[in-house]
């Protein structure tokens, strides 16, 4: 049997989203609880900006710029940059945010022989270089294919042979999962078995993944 592999995006899979973890933003950045009200897939109605973003009026980056200028106006700072903002309001332990659902994926993933990749639209961008050095389940993947040095983004077809040919692993050995629906059809158009993601329901959906995984 051909080996496969699991290959999943950062934000929003296996780290919570922002939207999940505005308590811990609030706490961090000094904030009044309930101050921060953007919600995203969580209450699409009372986000107009992310439904901007589903529509592909603006881009994901677009979205959480504008929201990292709204959130540095709140504390005196002028974020114009993302690593700063995410730094701050992701406080001192970024574990805290690393979804245990995909840390359970992983281990699963890396105990039945599986391949693990990650392909992000921003990991670096968004988080900052030395993110990644206070992470050390990330030593597990096999890959780490991040667009902020490739400059190929999702779902551009090249992002996803980025993976093919740095695993040397056909698509059809690839099960993909995000939470951006462009992405996932950009995976499925590449080959791979796709699972987009739920935000709101993690464990269904990295139950489906180790499904098709096994498969």
């Amino acid at each position: 049997m051909a080996q496969r592999a699991l290959v999943l995006d950062f934000g929003g899979v296996i780290s919570k989203t922002m939207f999940e973890t505005h308590d811990l933003s609030e706490k961090a950045l000094g904030l009044a609880a309930g101050t921060l009200t953007w919600r995203g897939p969580f209450d699409v109605e009372t986000d107009p900006l992310w439904r901007e973003m589903q529509a592909g009026i603006i881009t994901e980056r677009d979205y959480w710029m504008t929201r990292a200028r709204e959130t540095g106006q709140l504390v005196g700072k002028d974020w114009q940059t993302l690593p700063p903002f995410l730094s701050a309001v992701r406080g001192n332990d970024p574990s805290e945010v690393v979804r245990p659902e995909a840390l359970e994926a992983i281990s699963a993933a890396k105990r039945d022989g599986h391949l693990l990749a990650i392909l992000s639209n921003e990991l670096d961008l968004f988080y900052g270089k030395e993110f990644r050095t206070r992470l050390p389940f990330l030593a597990s993947f096999d890959l780490i294919v991040d667009a902020t040095y490739t400059e190929i983004l999702k779902p551009d077809p090249r992002a996803f042979a980025f993976i093919t040919e740095g695993l040397s692993i056909d698509a059809g050995d690839c099960v993909f999962v995000d939470d951006q629906l462009k992405n996932i059809r950009g995976g499925e158009a590449a080959g791979m078995a796709c699972v987009h993601f739920d935000v709101t329901s993690p464990h269904s959906s990295y139950e489906r993944a180790l499904s098709l995984l096994s498969a």
